[in-house]
């Protein structure tokens, strides 16, 4: 019913934030990592959201992406995850993080989400990683390389998860750091790998 709200930030409170449109105020239920992308008080935000009815209540959810918003739809998909759990894994991983979580079957990086135990992990990857591409994930990370490097640059980052993983962190931090480092088609994967460990720090 509802693909965005455009208006005024109202309100800002745990878990959930106050959109003034046109005179009404939406309340709009968010995950935790929104707090970095909102403005002031006061200011015009745009939130892309999710309506839920149900016989006792009407919730929106909001999410400062379409790619937040279309992860979470993902996530509805899967067996015994609702709205709230679902909002919960992505206050607790980023969309990228939770990509490369799913891809590289790392439930315990599921499971660090409130509410998520190992089995639900597990179901999580089992039910999204056919509908997630790997070549997707990377060209979002490598977006903005030529389209004749990325054959080249896709090699040396992949070679550098290996060893990353070899050196004992998990396959979804290694891509997770890799991806921040912003890799160019002149690297080769020493130099990837010294940029992806100064990135570790931050995970």
């Amino acid at each position: 019913m509802y693909s965005y709200i455009k208006g005024t930030l109202e309100e800002v409170e745990d878990g959930k934030i106050v959109v003034d449109h046109f005179g009404i105020g939406y309340q709009i239920q968010t995950p935790a990592n929104i707090l970095d992308y909102l403005p002031s008080i006061g200011e015009e935000i745009k939130v892309y959201t999710y309506l839920q009815i149900k016989e006792d209540a009407v919730s929106l959810f909001g999410f400062p992406a379409k790619e937040d918003l279309a992860f979470f739809r993902l996530l509805l998909m899967v067996n015994g995850i609702g709205p709230k759990g679902a909002l919960g894994i992505l206050s607790a991983l980023t969309t990228d993080e939770l990509r490369f979580a799913v891809l590289a079957g790392d439930a315990k990086a599921i499971a660090r989400a409130p509410g998520i135990g190992a089995k639900s992990a597990q179901r999580i990857i089992l039910e999204l990683k056919d509908k997630l591409n790997l070549e997707d994930v990377l060209s979002k990370s490598l977006q903005n390389e030529a389209p004749k490097a990325l054959s080249g640059v896709q090699t040396v980052k992949h070679e550098a998860v290996e060893a990353l993983v070899a050196l004992g962190y998990s396959s979804s931090e290694a891509a997770a750091a890799i991806a921040k480092a912003g890799i160019s088609e002149d690297m080769d994967v020493e130099t990837v790998l010294k940029a992806a460990l100064k990135q570790m720090a931050f995970l």
